[in-house]
């Protein structure tokens, strides 16, 4: 049987391109796991060769947003090396390098943001636990990471629990509050690690900031992690600003141990031409202690300001406003208006008074970050003289130490020269009409001069140019 060219193209068309049937709904349903092998909760007997995950659908190789393959949308541990995790259409494989080991509980977790090929995109993920010897164990890991410089959560961090003594990783990351939960963990004793995944690779980099706590685990245990950057070396300064003619703000190359209280006798400032002349320094403040102490300062000058002028008002109510007695006949005075009650809305229900202050975030990084206030790299330098204009200082640090206790050997130095006052220029509103009239202020007969008649601008009328001649 022949066919026409017409079906020919149809039936082509048709098998190049996947989509919805024509008329009908679009397919909206993200991919559903139908199958995984081995079951969450088996104890086998012998360890398989790999796990399966088996999807309704086909799913794209890449994550939702991410764009990443596929093997970032799954963690098996433990596992010692790098994991292998391989797309089959319908089926996501996973085997750790070397294979899985007998007498170990594995921990096998599918991770949102896969999607078919409509890019529907699964929301929830899936936990799978299953042994190759023990019974599956009951006890939960859980706590939460914060970005302690940062002063905030770490969203997508790393969470690494090591079991000791076999060093068996188990991995999990935080959600969105920098929290974690990791169910059905062996019990025993754990070195457990909490990372700023920077590059999102989900390993342990040098310079990525982490923190580590040691912990038996038997039923639960929640830890709270302050991850910060280890460094092996001491801060010494970077930078020195000048705030005014006796606050110099001076900034670290790292940030300094916060439990470290400020001491005078950790900066000296000395001219550059004779470095032994120490300038006496009034006091050494962390940038939160300098802002409550200037904020102290003009609160009390609000309030002696305000009491200042309630009694210039209260004297001059006594002297100028006394009531004189009402004449014969005079009307009384009107009664003040009485306050104004409270509007009603339809059926008699009160106005909404007005909305109350947002409620402080109670979620557990912002109660931790408040019990530990986050490290600066920065000093405020209170000086018990001002600089001199046009001098070149030097400052010298010593004692300071970093967050994992390390002091820079030696000193450290950085040098600052004294800012000149900017030079006021003469007559910047000599050229605004008015301007003039408004800068002279009259302190006495004898203190106002009069400009010479030559330096004073031409009246309005005068400066027109007279229409030239007529021919």
């Amino acid at each position: 049987m022949r066919l026409s060219a017409a079906a020919v193209f149809v039936l082509a068309a048709g098998c190049a391109f996947a989509g919805d049937p024509p008329g009908g709904p679009p397919d909206t349903t993200p991919p559903k796991v139908v199958r995984v092998a081995p079951e969450s909760g088996a104890v086998l007997e012998t360890p398989p060769g790999r796990a399966e995950i088996d999807f309704d659908e086909v799913i794209a190789e890449q994550i939702a947003g991410q764009q990443r393959d596929i093997q970032y949308a799954v963690i098996l541990s433990p596992a010692a090396g790098k994991v292998s995790v391989d797309w089959h259409r319908t089926r996501i494989t996973a085997a750790p390098r070397g294979g899985f080991k007998p007498g170990r509980i594995y921990r096998l977790e599918l991770l949102p943001g896969i999607t078919d090929l409509r890019q529907n995109r699964m929301k929830r993920g899936r936990l799978v636990v299953f042994s190759t010897g023990p019974p599956i164990p009951d006890a939960t890991l859980r706590g939460t990471v914060v970005d302690w410089p940062g002063n905030k959560a770490a969203p997508g961090g790393l969470v690494e629990a090591v079991l000791l003594p076999d060093s068996l990783p188990y991995r999990a990351l935080t959600d969105s509050a920098g929290d974690f939960a990791m169910a059905a963990m062996p019990p025993g004793e754990y070195l457990v690690y909490g990372v700023v995944d920077q590059n999102g690779n989900r390993r342990r980099e040098p310079r990525e900031a982490f923190d580590t706590t040691r912990v038996t685990l038997r039923d639960s245990a929640a830890l709270q992690l302050y991850a910060f950057t280890h460094d092996t070396v001491g801060p010494r300064p970077r930078s020195v600003d000048p705030v005014d003619s006796v606050t110099l703000r001076l900034t670290f190359d790292r940030p300094l141990d916060p439990s470290l209280a400020p001491d005078t006798s950790q900066v000296h400032i000395a001219p550059a031409d004779d470095s032994t002349a120490y300038l006496e320094l009034a006091a050494l403040f962390t940038p939160a202690g300098y802002d409550s102490l200037t904020k102290a300062a003009a609160a009390a000058a609000a309030a002696a300001d305000s009491a200042k002028r309630a009694a210039t008002a209260a004297a001059a109510a006594r002297d100028t406003t006394r009531r004189q007695p009402a004449a014969a006949g005079a009307p009384a005075p009107a009664a003040p208006p009485a306050q104004a009650a409270p509007s009603r809305l339809r059926g008699g229900a009160a106005a909404p008074l007005p909305a109350r202050a947002a409620r402080a975030d109670t979620t557990r990084a912002m109660r931790m970050l408040l019990r530990r206030p986050a490290p600066t790299d920065v000093r405020i330098v209170r000086l018990a003289a001002p600089l001199q204009p046009g001098t070149r200082y030097v400052i010298f640090t010593g004692g300071l130490r970093g967050l994992t206790g390390i002091v820079f050997p030696g000193q450290g130095r950085t040098a600052l020269l004294a800012p000149k006052p900017a030079p006021r220029r003469a007559g910047a509103d000599s050229g605004r009409a008015g301007a003039r009239a408004d800068s002279l202020r009259r302190a006495g007969a004898d203190t106002l001069h009069q400009a010479p008649a030559d330096s004073l601008p031409p009246a309005a009328d005068s400066a027109r140019r007279p229409p030239a001649p007529r021919r």
